[in-house]
């Protein structure tokens, strides 16, 4: 079974909106609804769990979910104080007994392809743990606290991690527990992998994949349109 766990919980203060950032809208559609339409259209993921804070509960099975009309099952999920703690919050409300691979996505990145989302499943099959990464194009610089640079990275090395990120569900609900247990916080959930040693398989992403933070991005969004 493969359950897809979509993290909407966060504040979305940099959108500088009275709306939260996944559901400001997007060519008369909140951003949150194209990620939801994309994950289930998927023939390989079996159920939905959305994350979104607590109080917007009633709001988005009102006014989101229910005009979209999905033909998947959605388990709607209060989220937690952090990202990490929502993705935690999904894990827990996935079927334990079933489940064998867990997708986990940004809401507010709506343009994942069909292709880059069955290739993350597929990966995470063979490897364990399978996520999306583009090249940087940019040349990377290390700074020191008083925004003086004092390294150049060697960009042929970095990749630019995104969503969704493809796990199988034992080995990403162990790295969480673990980070818990720790005091870790990650920046996204390939990171609590790799701190317990294990292998994350990378696939070339796109850039069209972009997460909408600001309004900026949601410019840039419009343009990416179809």
């Amino acid at each position: 079974m493969v359950s897809a766990i979509i993290v909407a919980a966060g504040k979305g203060i940099r959108m500088n909106d009275k709306l939260r950032k996944q559901y400001v809208l997007l060519a008369g559609r909140p951003v949150l609804a194209y990620s939801l339409l994309a994950f289930d259209e998927c023939d390989l993921i079996d159920c939905i769990i959305l994350v979104v804070p607590q109080k917007d509960i009633d709001y988005c099975w009102k006014d989101i979910l229910a005009p979209l009309k999905l033909y998947k099952k959605i388990n709607l999920v209060p989220g937690g104080e952090k990202r990490q703690d929502s993705v935690y919050n999904g894990l827990m409300a996935a079927d334990k007994d079933a489940a064998e691979i867990v997708v986990i996505h940004d809401g507010v990145r709506p343009f994942v392809s069909q292709e880059h989302l069955a290739a993350c499943i597929t990966g995470a099959r063979e490897y364990g743990a399978c996520i999306l990464a583009i090249p940087a194009d940019d040349t990377l610089k290390q700074v020191d606290s008083s925004g003086f640079i004092c390294n150049t990275l060697k960009r042929d090395d970095i990749l630019l991690a995104q969503t969704p990120q493809a796990f199988q569900y034992d080995l990403i609900v162990k790295a969480h527990e673990n980070a818990r247990r720790e005091g870790f916080a990650g920046t996204d959930d390939a990171s609590l992998v790799e701190r317990l040693g294990g292998n994350v398989k990378t696939i070339y992403g796109s850039r069209r994949n972009i997460k909408i933070t600001n309004r900026e991005d949601l410019i840039l969004a419009t343009a990416l349109l179809p």
